[in-house]
């Protein structure tokens, strides 16, 4: 069962209590991830926020500035929901699995659209802001996964977290383009395969 997206929505509520700067980067969130980076205009966002131009421009400097903010929460969050899930395992050959299972949690949420990493960089120029966020976010990732080898006792960690940051992609871009949320654990199992013939 799909379950509601952690991206935060901007209600009539909400707008109120928001200050402008967080009601932008909400708008941003919001419909960046929806359509694409590069064909929201400024004006939707702000119309979205009900903020004024100047108010952006105050905020961020530009549209690239904005870019790079929603970049950067969206993977604070992709951070602080990764470290939340993997607190749940207890051995260190689960962690690396669980990975693959916190990204199944995320492919099963209303509004998934893959990779909000992958599609901004796939519409943005070498260079861009959101290359930069996306190349920290990808060092991030392949990090993560080192880590968790090593902490399972891989021999040799950097190869084995090549592998399964492969499978990880594979999954995130299926999941969305298949529009299957079992896409995961099917990498899973293969994870699962690549990490126990890593550890023997």
């Amino acid at each position: 069962m799909a379950t509601k997206s952690l991206a935060p929505e901007i209600t009539e509520r909400t707008t109120d209590r928001l200050s402008a700067r967080e009601r932008l980067l909400a708008a941003a969130d919001e419909l960046f991830y929806e359509e694409g980076v590069h064909i929201v205009g400024i004006d939707r966002v702000i119309e979205r926020a009900g903020v004024a131009k100047a108010t952006l421009y105050s905020a961020f400097g530009s549209k690239d500035e904005l870019i790079r903010a929603y970049l950067q929460r969206r993977h604070e969050r992709r951070q602080e929901r990764m470290t939340r899930g993997l607190e749940r395992y207890d051995e260190p050959r689960d962690r690396l699995l669980g990975v693959f299972d916190v990204l199944g949690e995320l492919a099963a949420e209303n509004g998934f659209r893959g990779c909000a990493f992958y599609n901004a960089t796939a519409e943005s120029a070498a260079g861009s802001a959101a290359q930069e966020v996306t190349d920290a976010s990808r060092a991030w990732t392949r990090a993560l996964f080192v880590d968790l080898a090593r902490d399972a006792g891989a021999p040799d960690p950097k190869g084995l977290a090549a592998q399964l940051v492969v499978l990880y992609d594979g999954a995130t871009a299926g999941s969305r383009l298949d529009r299957n949320v079992d896409v995961p654990a099917v990498a899973r199992a293969a994870a699962e395969i690549i990490v126990d013939a890593a550890l023997r």
